[in-house]
């Protein structure tokens, strides 16, 4: 085993977590500059392994965390990680893991990654062989030194520690207490052994006396004995006739207890009728007042409908003949527009003829006067030109002067053309509008009885949602009265449980169904008494056997149970017991199987899910039909016993029992409360269902009233639309008569434009005729003869034009008047006669529909009546009914209740004379008690005591007690327990006696465990001493070949003048001198230069030659006690040049050796520390090797003969160990030196 790898953090200059590369298991060497690091490192170790830091205050455990900028350390931990591949740790594993935390407030270790105490971890250190008694397998800083300095009684001291002396001191020191306490009680026997003495002289001469008195006392008790036993026979009798009176007694209160508790049950019952009966009443009687409610609301409403039909009727009548009068005055009108419009159809043809035929001839005769124009100007021309050229010029300019002209008439032609298609266009737009409105306007009687009708089904609709929430309404008054009651029932139940209950009890129950609600827990089953059913023969006995048990709250877990518990302590809100299903283990029952005795869980239902609660509760008891049966099952099967009336034998052997008052049950009051709970939970939501329905219909009615209005609303708008519809038709009408007038227009300007273009090309084409033609200053015959002939013609034509104007003006003027007339006369009388008309008519037809409307609503409203008339009529019989009924009840009531009282005043007699009996027999009972006590104070009597006196009389037995007791008197002095007295002291005598024996062997047994500690202590330090003597011989010898150094014990007789002797002398010496008391110190003797020269003592040498005989002993302490691993801490530093190679040596051959630290072999220790002993491994070396070496130097002779090197450095505050190479640590070495 060896140390594998050490992990620091936080601890004094380790700051980081350091991660120590894994060490050798031999040798290995650790080099740093001082400040830097080297003996924390050393620290850190101790402090996980040796008792050096234990008991710490505050301040001593921040000293030993990392203190530099930055963050504050708040703890640290030293790991170290042992190579178990040995099992010299007796854990199974090949690792062992070391921790050690610590913290301004904590100290804690772990073995294995797991929590482990001090002690423990101490103990597996010992068992893998570090010896408490030998600490220098760490050899910190100052210890050789310290050494070197010890004086002869130190290390003698120091001898003595690692012989393991300690061990046999404590053993010692505990055997010397215990003999110490065993000599004071053997004094204080001894004292007690004389007063005893002293006593039993005094009790042998009271006991004559005492015999005396006996003899007289054997009498007095003899004739007491007499006088009590006839009083005691005498109580026995009286309580025999008292107990059959009781009996009897017991019968008949039974016989009128069961009459009382079935009379009561009645009365109850009647009671609930009568309480249903009245709140059917109060139910009755609000339907009635609603009913009547409706009925006068009914009969208004039926006086209000009565008198609008009346109305509505007559005004019918008068709408009727006015409507006469209005188809007379449309007849007339109609056939005067008919007239019209006949003459007018004959008109039009005839002027549209002439206006064809005017403009015909208007043509002809402009085209004739426009030739004849043409002509004379032709005429004019040629006397104006000279030659053809200037007239063919002058040709030629008009010809260019009449395309422009020719032009812009035929666009204006094009446009005229395109506003004609317009007009056209919107003509045939607004005649389409005009019909659209005109149908309108003829429509709308039919969609006016559509509105009408869609009214009707709306108001009927609103009717029967109303009639379906007054219903509604009713119910919902009728359950807010039940609900009343059954609140006020409630309480009342919840009033009467509570009185059966604490009231904290009480307060809690009704916290905990709060929180339940407000908290919607799952797991809250209900108190005990909720949860089972029980008939009411057994209500009794169950009663007794819960007690408030019944008031315990099942719940599903313990983690339900204490959130309850936290919101009851935090409201201060009551206490209650809870029984969490998951933490009941109810134990099993040695139940009887007999007929006489029930298991009372046999009589409970409930469900299985709560049987652990039940078990709990009632699992261990059973029903019996007697107190006496009930107590034999109690003592013989260790159960509890209970009779049906309630009388309880406990399996601890109590007896309870006597009167229970039936009126207050704890079971009946519980259901009595679920009863009421559980139809007012109902009833509540039903009323919810009922209002949130209400609810529901109040908006079906809100929107079956919002879609009359709007039906309604329809309607008016298309009344108040009819208006704008005649004046919009009016509007279109006279548009269309304008478009018309303009398209006439039009039409004639067209006509004129054909003419002027038709004018212009005709002189065009003579222009440009003329160039064609020759040059002539007159026109040709044949031009002449044309003209001639144009101007008869343009003379005819004028006068046909003529007349043809006249009779076209003649026609259009008629025309005009018909239209005029038709649009400005007829057809507006006519549209007003409709409007009229249709106003008429929807006045009618609104009278009409009113009129039936209110025919339908009386005619419902007059069903309604008589429907409400048969129910009040059918109620006031109900109502007569019912209350003939509660009376029958309450007469019935009553005359219970007065046998009740009855049967309530003889259980009372009978109960006064019952607690007579009581007083009688409890005193009578005190009687028989202190009779009993009489007699069985008078002890054991004599043989024929009771026959010795049997035929006396009791007087004369009085008597002759008396004159006993007056010969008595004379020793009233005398010792009456003398004789007992006599026996316990010859009994404490002996006892004490016996006691001194043991006491005296004891201390003979403790005396001789002293000396054999005392002896093995002393065999301990001598072979201890020889053991470290020859072994610093041998270190000695390897590490100075020339010279020779050995350990030599001081005694009480040396005188420190004496100078060594020969070590043949001195062996002589030895054998005369005594034990190990006499031994005063040990001294060292070496010689340096040869071994046959006289040796020097260790106060003679130099420092370098102290130190190294304080290692040599170190070394051979280490050999006698071997440890699987050694901390140097600079051991080297006061040792020369030679001295250390010879060091460093000597812990290269301890590491590369097979076996040379096994604690197992006798030879190579012999520790008489019983607590460190090793494993059973063969080989206490690290996997066959020697042991392993940490060590720290600043010289170069270890590092030569290390296996394994490293370095430790201090930056940036926090120190830091990391693996060199030996060059690298020898460099690091030489450097410090220079």
């Amino acid at each position: 085993m060896y140390i594998k790898q050490i992990i620091i953090q936080g601890f004094k200059s380790y700051k980081d977590q350091t991660v120590i590369e894994p060490f050798s298991p031999k040798h290995n060497v650790i080099v740093g500059r001082n400040g830097s690091g080297k003996s924390n490192f050393f620290a850190a170790i101790r402090f996980v392994l040796s008792d050096a830091y234990t008991q710490m205050g505050r301040e001593e455990r921040g000293a030993l965390l990392h203190e530099g900028a930055g963050a504050a350390v708040m703890s640290a931990f030293v790991e170290i990680i042992f190579d178990n591949s040995d099992d010299r740790f007796p854990t199974g594993k090949n690792e062992v893991i070391l921790r050690r935390t610590i913290g301004m407030k904590k100290d804690e270790y772990s073995l294995d990654r797991k929590n482990a105490t001090k002690s423990d971890v101490m103990n597996l250190l010992e068992s893998a062989g570090f010896s408490r008694s030998n600490p220098y397998y760490i050899v910190p800083q100052g210890r050789v030194t310290a050494l070197t300095n010890m004086k002869d009684n130190e290390r003698l001291i120091l001898l003595k520690e690692v012989a393991g002396t300690q061990v046999y001191e404590a053993r010692r020191t505990e055997s010397l207490k215990i003999m110490t306490e065993t000599n004071n009680k053997r004094e204080k026997i001894d004292e007690l052994l004389d007063y005893i003495k002293e006593r039993l002289t005094e009790l042998e001469e009271e006991k004559e006396e005492l015999k005396d008195y006996q003899e007289k006392d054997k009498e007095r008790r003899s004739l007491q004995y007499t006088i009590d036993h006839r009083e005691q026979l005498a109580i026995a009798s009286e309580l025999e006739n008292l107990e059959q009176q009781r009996q009897t007694g017991a019968e008949d209160a039974g016989d009128s207890e069961d009459r009382f508790r079935r009379g009561d049950k009645e009365l109850e019952s009647i009671q609930a009728e009568i309480s249903e009966l009245k709140q059917q009443v109060e139910f009755l009687k609000v339907d009635k007042k609603q009913l009547e409610t409706e009925r006068k609301e009914n009969a208004k409403s039926k006086a209000k409908i009565e008198l609008d039909v009346k109305n509505l009727t007559d005004g019918h009548s008068a709408a009727q003949h006015a409507r006469n009068a209005y188809q007379s005055d449309l007849e007339s009108l109609q056939n005067s527009i008919e007239q019209h419009e006949q003459e007018l159809a004959e008109v039009t043809p005839q002027y549209n003829s002439s206006v064809q035929e005017e403009a015909t001839v208007k043509g002809e005769l402009e085209s004739a006067e426009g030739t004849r124009q043409r002509l004379y100007a032709k005429q004019g021309r040629n006397a104006r030109f000279r030659n053809k050229r200037e007239r063919d010029d002058w040709l030629r300019a008009e010809i260019n002067n009449t395309y422009p002209q020719l032009a812009k008439v035929k666009a204006v032609r094009v446009q005229t053309a395109e506003d004609i298609t317009e007009l056209e266009k919107e003509i045939a737009d607004a005649e389409e509008a005009i019909a659209n409105l005109r149908e309108q306007l003829e429509g709308r009687g039919s969609n006016n009885e559509a509105f009408q009708a869609q009214i009707q089904e709306a108001r009927a609709e609103r009717d029967r949602l109303t009639d379906e929430r007054k219903e509604l309404w009713r119910e919902d008054a009728k359950l807010d009265s039940v609900l009343s009651t059954a609140s006020t029932e409630l309480r009342q139940a919840e009033q009467e449980l509570s009185h059966t209950m604490d009231q904290n009890t009480s307060r809690g129950l009704a916290a905990v169904r709060r929180i339940k609600r407000q908290h919607n827990l799952e797991g809250v089953y209900g108190t005990l008494a909720e949860l089972f059913s029980v008939s009411d023969s057994f209500k009794r006995a169950v009663e007794v056997t819960a007690g408030q048990s019944l008031f315990h709250y099942v719940v599903d877990n313990d983690e339900t149970a204490t959130k309850i518990i936290e919101i009851l302590q935090r409201e201060k809100a009551g206490r209650i017991t809870f029984m969490p299903l998951n933490r009941l283990r109810p134990k099993h029952a040695n139940l009887p199987n007999s007929d006489d005795a029930k298991p009372m869980v046999e009589k409970l239902q409930f469900d299985p899910m709560y049987e652990k609660a039940i078990q709990q509760v009632f699992g261990h008891t059973v029903i019996c039909p007697n107190l006496q049966i009930a107590g034999q099952y109690a003592r013989s099967h260790g159960v509890n016993g209970v009779t049906i009336d309630g009388d309880r034998s406990d399996k601890k052997g109590a007896f309870t029992g006597g009167f229970l008052d039936t009126r207050h049950s704890r079971l009946d009051a519980v259901r009595k409360v679920a009863k009421w709970r559980d139809e007012s939970d109902a009833l509540r939501i039903r009323s919810t269902e009922i209002k949130r329905t209400l609810e529901k219909k109040d908006q079906e009615i809100t929107r079956a009233v919002g879609n009359l209005q709007k039906i309604e609303q329809k309607r008016v708008q298309q009344e108040n639309s009819y208006g704008p519809l005649l004046h919009e038709l009016r509007s279109k009408s006279n548009d269309l008569q304008n478009k018309k007038d303009t398209m006439d227009a039009k039409h004639r300007a067209s006509a004129k434009i054909d003419a002027n273009m038709k004018t212009l090309t005709d002189q065009q084409n003579a222009h440009e005729a003329e160039i064609a033609s020759e040059f002539k200053k007159a026109l040709t015959q044949a031009e002449e003869t044309q003209l001639e002939n144009l101007n008869s013609t343009v003379q005819d034509l004028r006068q046909k034009y003529s007349d043809l104007s006249s009779a076209r003006t003649e026609l259009e003027s008629r025309k005009t008047i018909l239209e005029i007339e038709l649009r400005e006369n007829l057809r507006p009388r006519l549209d007003q006669l409709q409007v009229q008309d249709f106003d008429d008519r929807t006045g009618t037809s609104g009278s009409r529909g009113s009129l039936k409307e209110s025919q339908a609503e009386l005619k419902r409203i007059n069903k309604r009546i008589s429907i409400a008339e048969a129910k009040l009529q059918e109620l006031d019989t109900l109502l007569e009914t019912t209350t003939t009924q509660i009376s029958e009840l309450e007469a019935r009531h009553l005359t219970t209740k007065t046998k009740l009282q009855e049967i309530a005043q003889a259980m009372e007699k009978s109960q006064k004379r019952t607690e007579k009996s009581i007083r009688i027999r409890r005193v009578l009972t005190q009687q028989a008690a202190d009779v009993s006590n009489r007699i069985r104070d008078l002890g054991i009597l004599p043989h024929g005591a009771l026959e010795k006196h049997e035929n006396l009389k009791s007087d004369a037995v009085v008597k002759k007690l008396h004159k006993v007791n007056e010969a008595l008197k004379k020793y009233g002095h005398v010792n009456k327990k003398a004789f007992e007295q006599y026996n316990n002291f010859t009994t404490q005598r002996d006892s004490l006696r016996k006691r001194r024996g043991e006491l005296e062997s004891s201390q003979k047994s403790i005396e001789e465990l002293i000396q054999v500690l005392d002896q093995r202590k002393d065999e301990a330090i001598e072979r201890t001493f020889k053991q470290v003597s020859r072994e610093f011989a041998k270190v000695f010898e390897k590490l100075v070949p020339a010279g020779r150094g050995r350990l030599v014990i001081q005694r009480k007789m040396d005188r420190p003048e004496v100078e060594e002797e020969e070590e043949a002398a001195e062996e002589e010496r030895e054998e005369r001198r005594e034990g190990v008391e006499n031994y005063t110190g040990v001294g060292i003797s070496v010689s340096f230069n040869s071994k046959h020269d006289d040796q020097q003592r260790i106060q003679q040498l130099s420092g370098g030659q102290k130190s190294l005989c304080a290692l040599a002993l170190v070394f051979a302490i280490q050999q006698c006690d071997p440890a699987p691993f050694y901390l140097f801490d600079e051991i080297d530093a006061n040792l020369d040049a030679q001295y250390r190679t010879a060091v460093a040596n000597h812990l290269r051959d301890i590491s590369s050796s097979s076996s040379p630290n096994n604690p197992n072999n006798p030879t190579s220790s012999n520790n008489p520390n019983p607590t460190s002993t090793n494993n059973d491994n063969e080989d206490g070396g690290n996997g066959g090797g020697g042991a392993q070496f940490i060590c720290t130097t600043f010289r170069p002779e270890m590092l030569r003969v290390a296996q394994k090197c490293y370095g430790v450095r201090y930056q940036k505050k926090s120190s830091n160990v990391v693996v060199v190479t030996r060059e690298e640590a020898l460099e690091f070495v030489e450097g410090e030196k220079t």
